[in-house]
């Protein structure tokens, strides 16, 4: 029975309305369409964004990739020791600070983003490509926004 403080328009305008439930919709079914074409690879989509998080000349602490990957410290700690376990990554004491761990890809884990990468960029262009009624660099700004980054992240160059 309908409460008639809540008749059913109210869910419809709710359902039509809502950003927030849009938003989950849409990453559950990125993270379904990346989690399949990565699974040859016995990868997930988010552990090739851990992953591609430590692609970079210096190697970042846990506290750096919890902003930039949306997660909480526990979350990825435990996302870490996974592939850990699988040879794809390694921790190793901050130099400066001991109680800090830096974490790095191993050979094995850059040999695998080099064979996801392809599989990446080949998804991603076809499904930038279904976008239809905004481009796909401002679903990023609006994304990035919602996110609370500071500012959109800049297109990265090809050099």
């Amino acid at each position: 029975m309908m409460d008639p403080e809540l008749p059913l328009d109210v869910t419809h305008e709710v359902g039509w309305a809502c950003l927030c439930l849009r938003a989950q919709r849409a990453a559950r079914q990125l993270a379904r369409i990346f989690d399949e074409v990565f699974r040859p690879l016995g990868l997930t989509n988010g552990q090739f964004s851990l992953l591609m998080s430590l692609n970079r000349p210096a190697p970042p602490r846990l506290t750096d990739l919890t902003g930039q990957l949306g997660m909480d410290r526990t979350t990825l700690t435990a996302a870490v020791k996974v592939l850990e376990r699988r040879g794809l990554m390694r921790q190793e004491p901050d130099e400066k600070d001991k109680r800090a761990k830096r974490l790095m890809l191993t050979d094995a884990g850059r040999a695998i983003l080099k064979e996801a990468l392809p599989i990446w960029r080949e998804t991603h262009a076809r499904i930038e490509a279904e976008l239809e009624r905004i481009t796909a660099a401002q679903l990023r700004d609006g994304l990035d926004q919602l996110s609370g980054r500071s500012k959109p992240a800049e297109t990265p160059s090809k050099s």
